[in-house]
């Protein structure tokens, strides 16, 4: 019988995904991984909260099949959670899932499964993968697309999509819901969170104000010109495309453009000069292993939440990539990724380095409420 993994949270889509392998005939083993949170807030973190590990060992019971903890919170903290901590020194706006995914999930806990003697690892990800006997495994978005979590897992290699499953990727989320229910599984009236799991609920900037209290430093607010239009109360605490909140009296409304983070300055200009045309991405990894020979058409996401835009996407002699959109895109973020699309097949993607205009000097922000949840 071919032995799976199921990476299990407690919520509803980890629940149902080793449900329905196991009534696909594999033999299911659930593993949930104790991950980092903040010392007096373990109770409150979403992924592992003792709460969420006594559902998933209740999924696991009802459903008869073997279930372990991992106690990952060394490796958590000392890749995921300090890469959101660098990339905001940097003046960027990491996406902590990214790494997650590529490093703890997708590699730590992919290690332990196949050190079981596990074939697959599975995970409640809204995302189709297909395989062909002689070819590559293609990474596909979701039927569902409102629930689609294909951008957080463009950072998949052969090497692991080998060793994936995902089988919500066919369903919506209703659907899901009403197996777990008719199953009687515990989790199916799990709620979801759109928040980071190791922030316990808390907002993003008190977070870093308590790690990196140099970013709640007040400074200027200038124009693009360089003129001095006002007061910062802390770079953290604003966003790209803002309006609200900058205590500037104006005959046009202003917007947030971005950050110049080596001078603790913000930038702000008006609605036409938000967005870029082009960016640069840094390394990009191409799901079939290696970059097209030319340019190609395609569909980009710059970070989650957002709508696939047209542009063209140039592989670049040192693996990067410059990505040219037909129309102006808002919210460029560097720390976020470009992820391109074809006929919804994922074909690579890597994070964003800069936008290539007038702006590139001036570093971006983004909210992490654009930042998805994990499965």
């Amino acid at each position: 019988m071919t032995k799976v993994v199921v990476a299990m949270s407690g919520g509803v889509d980890s629940s149902v995904a080793a449900a329905l392998l196991q009534r696909q005939g594999y033999e299911v083993i659930g593993m949930m991984l104790r991950l980092w949170s903040e010392p007096g807030r373990e109770a409150s973190n979403r992924c592992c909260a003792p709460a969420a590990m006594n559902i998933a060992r209740r999924v696991a019971g009802r459903l008869g099949i073997p279930f372990y903890a991992v106690n990952a919170q060394e490796s958590f903290r000392n890749i995921v959670v300090q890469n959101f901590l660098d990339g905001y020194a940097r003046g960027q706006t990491p996406n902590p899932c990214l790494a997650c995914n590529r490093q703890i999930r997708w590699e730590f806990l992919l290690a332990r499964a196949l050190a079981l003697g596990a074939d697959f690892m599975a995970t409640g990800h809204y995302v189709r993968i297909v395989r062909s006997p002689d070819g590559p495994v293609r990474l596909f978005e979701a039927v569902d697309t409102h629930k689609d979590q294909s951008y957080v897992l463009h950072v998949l290699d052969q090497g692991k999509l080998q060793h994936a499953l995902f089988p919500l990727g066919n369903l919506t989320k209703s659907e899901v819901r009403q197996i777990a229910a008719d199953l009687k599984l515990p989790a199916a009236t799990s709620k979801e969170s759109q928040d980071l799991c190791f922030l316990a609920g808390q907002d993003y900037r008190d977070f870093l104000q308590r790690y990196q209290p140099h970013q709640a430093q007040p400074g200027p607010i200038v124009d693009r010109t360089g003129k001095q239009l006002g007061e910062h109360s802390g770079l953290v605490n604003y966003t790209i495309g803002q309006r609200k909140g900058l205590g500037i009296a104006a005959a046009e409304a202003l917007y947030v453009l971005g950050k110049d983070q080596a001078r603790n300055t913000l930038v702000v200009g008006f609605a036409d000069e938000l967005g870029s045309c082009e960016l640069l991405t840094e390394s990009v990894n191409w799901l079939v292993g290696f970059a097209p020979a030319e340019p190609l058409d395609a569909e980009v996401k710059i970070r989650y939440s957002a709508k696939k835009a047209a542009a063209r996407v140039t592989p670049l002699l040192d693996g990067s990539a410059h990505v040219q959109f037909k129309e102006p895109a808002r919210d460029i973020t560097p720390g976020q990724a470009a992820v391109f699309y074809v006929d919804g097949e994922v074909l690579g993607g890597g994070l964003i380095a800069k936008m290539t205009k007038k702006l590139a000097r001036v570093e971006s922000e983004l909210s992490p409420s654009d930042v998805i949840p994990v499965a």
